[in-house]
């Protein structure tokens, strides 16, 4: 039965790829589930399977077996349209990449979720206005990636992520590529834009100090949640 108070629920899910020697098992019958408003950090050494868990959580991939219910919907009963569809409705994503769009300036990069979602012009270009300044950049909205620094492009990450006020939020090491200065600001900046828009958080790391301040931690080993 359906809790409609969970926004992410697993059950039992795994994950199998090939190798040359058979096959290897990157996740063992996982099994969670997150509340809304929630913090979660997904924790653990390289090659235990936090990226691949994210991957799944929000439908970018595959599961071998089990379930992912996302919003009280079964990622396995949608399509790629589909998915993609319950993402732009409901998800945000901070990467330690940034991925900003280079031919774009950081106004332009903060409204194409808006434009995609078939928000008019106007519309879009104040909504973007407003988060750009709520990250601190109102004065480098016509800038591009190429001029901003590393701290800068993840706050015009941060507003794009927000501007549309997804339900969950997943951050990939947000902060992994940031200096020490950079990164804490970014974690600030984080949370508080989480409180103020009252998102779901579940976010990778490796850095003890952002994974503390979330209410929980899923510790993975090998694949498995300790």
């Amino acid at each position: 039965m359906r809790n409609p108070s969970q926004v992410i629920r697993v059950n039992q899910l795994q994950k199998v790829v090939k190798a040359n020697d058979g096959e290897l098992i990157i996740l063992h019958d996982i099994s969670f589930a997150i509340e809304a408003g929630e913090s979660v950090a997904i924790v653990g050494s390289s090659g235990s399977g936090k990226s691949t868990l994210l991957g799944l959580l929000a439908g970018l991939d595959d599961a071998s077996a089990g379930d992912v219910f996302l919003m009280g919907q079964t990622l396995s009963g949608l399509n790629e349209d589909g998915r993609a569809k319950l993402r732009g409705q409901s998800v945000g994503f901070v990467f330690q990449s940034f991925q900003l769009l280079p031919h774009l300036n950081a106004l332009e990069n903060v409204m194409l979720p808006l434009e995609l979602a078939g928000i008019g012009y106007s519309e879009a270009k104040n909504t973007a206005q407003i988060a750009l300044e709520q990250v601190g950049l109102g004065a480098r909205i016509g800038h591009f990636p190429k001029t901003l620094s590393g701290g800068e492009q993840q706050r015009v990450a941060l507003a794009r992520a927000f501007v549309k006020r997804p339900a969950i939020l997943f951050a990939d090491e947000p902060t992994g590529s940031l200096d020490e200065a950079s990164g804490q600001a970014v974690i600030e900046l984080l949370f508080e834009l989480n409180r103020v828009n009252s998102s779901t958080l579940v976010l990778v790391t490796h850095d003890p100090a952002l994974a503390a301040r979330c209410e929980r931690q899923f510790h993975l080993q090998g694949g498995r949640l300790l």
